[in-house]
C-alpha cells in the first residue's frame, strides 16, 4: 500500500484553516486524485485558539523547527512577511530535504531565487500556486499548461481590494477614503492597507510571473510600482465619460530584447474583458505565440480559493510531480534586461486642478507642445471662474519621460492647485 503524503502546516489563520478544512472535508476524493492519503502530522501557529479541531495534530510551538516532525514530507507555509519566521520556516524545510508549498508572494518576490537553488540543490520542490491571483491556476498554467508557448507579455488585475475600491467608486461615485474604510468594514482590506493600495502586494505577484513568463531572475527592485490611493471619484467620472473603466494593472512585455515590469492604474476599454472585471475578481491574460491570448479570472484572495490553490500544489507532489520553480532550472534563468519605463510610449489620461481663468488652457497647451505631445481630447464640465476647476485631457502616443517632464511642469504654472494626475490608457 502506498504511505501517506505526510504535510506540516506553519500558519492557521484564515488560509491554514481553509488548508485543514479541505483536506478533511474532501479526505476521500483528494486521496483518489492524489493516489495516495493526504496526512497532516503538525501544525504551528501564535495560539491554540482556533475554529477548527487541532487537538489531533502535533503541535510546535517552533514553526522554524515544524521539518523536524516524524516522517514529514512537506511544509506548508501559511504565516506570510519576506522576513523572519516565514523566511525561516522555508529555508530551514528546504535545507533538510523538504518539499515546501506557500502562498508568500513577498518572499518569493524578494527571495525567490535564493529559495529556489536551495531547493533544487536538495531535490525538493518549492511550489506557491496559492502566491498569485488566489484561485486563479495562474502558475500551472504558465509553466505546464501553456509551456510549449513563447511569451510575449503577461498582464491582469492581481488585487482584489483594489479592484474592489475602484468598482465601488464607479458605480457609487464616492471617493478614495469612504470606500476603503467600507472594504476594512467588510474585511477586504487590512486594518493597515498600504501593501495593497500602494500597489506593492500585485507587484510581488507580476514579479514572479514576469520570471516565467521570461526566464528572467525575479527582480523586485526593477519593478516600477504606482498605487491607487492619488485617484478620486473626478477621475471615475471622467474616464467613464471617455469610454473607460480604471483599473490597477500589472503590465510585463518583452519588447526586442528587454523586459517591461510595471504595475500601475491605467485606463482600460469599459466594454474589454478586463473593463468588466468588478469587486474582488482577478484576471489574467497571457500572450502565447501558439494560442489565442487565454484569460484566467477568479476570487484573487480568501479562505476557500487560496487555500484550493494550496491543496492543488500538495496534490501534485503526492503524486511525485516535480517543476522547477520558476518554470525551468535556475541555471538557466537570465538577469533581467529591463526596459527604461521612461523610454515606453503610451497613450494617456492627464487630470489637472486649474483655476478657471482666460489662458491657463493655452499655458498648459504650450508646456504639451514643448514636449512633443499632441492632445487628443479635452473635456472640462462647468465654470466657477476663479476657482480651481478639474480639467482632463487624453493624450495621443508620448513617450512616458516626456508626459512626465510636461506634468512637471504644468504643476509648475501658478494657476495650477495640485499635482497632475496621470495614468497610461491600455487598448487591451
Amino acid at each position: 500500500m502506498t504511505q501517506p503524503f505526510r504535510i506540516a502546516i506553519a500558519g492557521l489563520g484564515t488560509v491554514g484553516t481553509g488548508v485543514v478544512e479541505i483536506l478533511t472535508q474532501n479526505e476521500d476524493i483528494i486521496t483518489q486524485r492524489a493516489g495516495r492519503e493526504i496526512e497532516i502530522v503538525a501544525v504551528s501557529a501564535r495560539n491554540k485558539d482556533r475554529d477548527i479541531d487541532i487537538s489531533k495534530y502535533r503541535w510546535v510551538d517552533n514553526a522554524a523547527e515544524i521539518y523536524k516532525s516524524e516522517g514529514v514530507d512537506a511544509v506548508v507555509e501559511l504565516i506570510g512577511g519576506s522576513e523572519g519566521i516565514a523566511a525561516d520556516v522555508v529555508r530551514n524545510s528546504l535545507d533538510n530535504k523538504c518539499h515546501v508549498v506557500t502562498a508568500n508572494k513577498a518572499l518569493l518576490a524578494h527571495q525567490g531565487l535564493a529559495l529556489a537553488e536551495m531547493a533544487e540543490h536538495n531535490g525538493v520542490c518549492l511550489m506557491y500556486e496559492a502566491a498569485v491571483a488566489g484561485g486563479i491556476p495562474i502558475i500551472k498554467a504558465m509553466r505546464e499548461g501553456l509551456a510549449a508557448n513563447e511569451f510575449s507579455s503577461v498582464y491582469g488585475i492581481l488585487n482584489g481590494t483594489c479592484n474592489y475600491i475602484l468598482t465601488k467608486m464607479q458605480k457609487t461615485g464616492r471617493d478614495f477614503a469612504d470606500i476603503l474604510q467600507e472594504a476594512q468594514d467588510l474585511g477586504y482590506a487590512e486594518s493597515d492597507p498600504t501593501l495593497d493600495i500602494e500597489g506593492i502586494d500585485a507587484a510581488h505577484k507580476l514579479c514572479l510571473l514576469a520570471s516565467i513568463a521570461f526566464g528572467v531572475k525575479p527582480d523586485f527592485d526593477a519593478l516600477k510600482t504606482t498605487g491607487i490611493t492619488h485617484i478620486n471619484a473626478t477621475d471615475i467620472k471622467f474616464a467613464d465619460e471617455f469610454g473607460y473603466r480604471i483599473k490597477l494593472l500589472g503590465i510585463t512585455r518583452r519588447i526586442d530584447d528587454k523586459v517591461m515590469q510595471i504595475l500601475e492604474p491605467c485606463l482600460v476599454p469599459t466594454n474589454s474583458p478586463l473593463g468588466m472585471i468588478d469587486d474582488v475578481y482577478n484576471a489574467v491574460y497571457v500572450e502565447g505565440n501558439f494560442v489565442e491570448t487565454p484569460l484566467f479570472t477568479g476570487k484573487g484572495a480568501g479562505k476557500g480559493p487560496t487555500a484550493s490553490s494550496v491543496v492543488a500544489d500538495i496534490i501534485d507532489l503526492a503524486r511525485g510531480k516535480n517543476i522547477p520553480t520558476f518554470g525551468i532550472p535556475v541555471n538557466k534563468l537570465v538577469e533581467g534586461q529591463w526596459i527604461d519605463v521612461g523610454e515606453t510610449t503610451s497613450r494617456y489620461y492627464l487630470r489637472i486642478m486649474v483655476t478657471d481663468k482666460p489662458g491657463v488652457i493655452a499655458s498648459v497647451a504650450a508646456i504639451l507642445r514643448d514636449n512633443d505631445i499632441s492632445i487628443e481630447g479635452m473635456v472640462q464640465t462647468g465654470r466657477d471662474p476663479g476657482q480651481s476647476v478639474p480639467v482632463v485631457l487624453t493624450l495621443h502616443e508620448a513617450r512616458h519621460a516626456d508626459v512626465q517632464k510636461a506634468a512637471q511642469g504644468i504643476e509648475r504654472l501658478e494657476c495650477c492647485s495640485e499635482k497632475p494626475c496621470i495614468m497610461r490608457i491600455e487598448e487591451l
